[in-house]
């Protein structure tokens, strides 16, 4: 059976992946997360996720190597990882009263044979109207400065939202399980079968 990689650091990723509860290792790729100028958001999330997975080729030459990258768009501009409190300060009160569609890019390649797999799934957030101290509250006590658009869903986050629209919750989380499933049923990797 081919060994099943991971290409992230992410903590949040890795957790949903382990949901699936296959083996797995998790190695960061090194690649430059920058958009070109004007690229689309369903381009940079698809580019994105294409490279991080087939930048481990070298390292796993015969592995499902499964790269993700999530794009926050909001009015025509990306939302990123704020990185501290005042940008994440900035990006919800952007937020509020308007919806955010988060792009999660989605490839699951196989350097054995050098095929992939490549999807792009949405997810829409629509924000309530918060007040600034309530927004500064909620960063005090989550700090979701490594996170696109700076809230954790999975956490108290969800309490910045007004309703959640797609198919997949864990799409905006950053890893769409339900299509990577699909994914991996097809390249002969079933989570529900007995001789997994």
């Amino acid at each position: 059976m081919q060994p099943l990689i991971l290409a992230s650091g992410s903590p949040y990723r890795q957790a949903l992946l382990g949901k699936l509860g296959l083996e797995f290792t998790a190695h960061s790729p090194d690649i430059d997360e920058s958009a070109t100028a004007d690229e689309a958001p369903v381009a940079l999330a698809k580019r994105l996720a294409r490279s991080k997975a087939r930048a481990l080729k070298q390292q796993h030459p015969n592995a499902l190597i499964i790269g993700s990258d999530q794009v926050a768009w909001l009015e025509g501009s990306q939302l990123t990882k704020p990185g501290n409190f005042a940008n994440a300060l900035g990006q919800l009160q952007r937020s509020r009263g308007k919806t955010v569609t988060f792009y999660t890019g989605l490839c699951l390649y196989n350097s054995r044979d050098d095929s992939e797999q490549l999807s792009v799934e949405t997810y829409q957030a629509s924000f309530r109207e918060l007040s600034d101290d309530q927004l500064r509250n909620y960063l005090e006590r989550e700090q979701p400065f490594d996170c696109a658009g700076s809230f954790k869903s999975e956490g108290l986050g969800i309490t910045l939202f007004e309703s959640l629209a797609g198919d997949d919750p864990n799409t905006l989380i950053g890893l769409p399980l339900i299509k990577l499933t699909e994914m991996l049923s097809l390249a002969g990797l079933d989570p529900l079968s007995a001789n997994r």
